[in-house]
């Protein structure tokens, strides 16, 4: 049986042709990986295509985060598709960047928090992590500093320091996630909050947040009162 080719469909039924119309938000997971992809392949469109490709790994969330092999052993999407699918994540990631450094990270809350989600929170192992801010409290860059296991990561105070001196920071915002899922703070990550608030007040230097990124949310010791 032949597939009718999307350029075949009416205009309102095409996914770029309806993303022109009336918005990203207003088309499907599969019609916007559609719209990735580009084209499909012998016997499927690219719109046949990404909905095969959600319901073969579960999810459009697991599909976007599996690796290179699993990934690419799917007929259809390859290397090429993979490596543009990758420089498309990774362009979201920059943007949030660049919204947090539009005025004060105090203002912004929101772009902070969904960016060290976009970062955080599909990672299988525990990463530590610092937002370093200028005295305006704007955005000087974003760096991973300890890397551990699926259960947790050691975190050296003094190498918090050292960077926090070396990029002449005035305030941190450090961050870590938990590959549970579960964003809830430990009494772990209570006591080393406590530690390099007290370790970076000798030198002027301010903790203003930790937050730690779960399963879709994002907790803040500074709102529950524990900085």
């Amino acid at each position: 049986m032949s597939i009718m080719s999307i350029r075949n469909w009416p205009e309102s039924d095409r996914p770029r042709e309806k993303l022109l119309k009336i918005g990203a938000a207003g088309l499907s997971e599969a019609e916007l990986l559609a719209i990735l992809l580009g084209t499909g392949v012998r016997g499927r469109n690219a719109l046949d295509l990404a909905r095969d490709l959600i319901a073969d790994f579960g999810s459009l969330r697991a599909f976007l985060t599996a690796d290179k092999t699993r990934a690419c052993r799917t007929r259809g999407f390859g290397t090429a598709r993979y490596v543009a699918l990758q420089a498309a994540l990774e362009l979201t990631r920059r943007h949030y960047q660049e919204l947090m450094k539009v005025g004060s990270a105090l203002e912004n809350p929101q772009a902070t928090r969904e960016f060290v989600q976009l970062r955080l929170r599909d990672l299988p192992y525990e990463v530590f992590c610092c937002l370093l801010l200028d005295s305006r409290y704007r955005v000087l860059g974003f760096e991973e500093l300890f890397r551990g296991t699926i259960d947790g990561a050691i975190v050296y105070p003094r190498e918090v320091l050292r960077l926090a001196l070396a990029r002449n920071a005035a305030a941190l915002i450090l961050v870590h996630n938990h590959p549970s899922g579960i964003a809830e703070p430990s009494p772990a990550d209570r006591n080393l909050t406590v530690r390099l608030r007290d370790a970076l007040a000798l030198v002027d230097i301010k903790v203003l947040d930790h937050l730690v990124v779960g399963d879709g949310v994002c907790e803040s010791l500074a709102e529950r009162g524990w900085l």
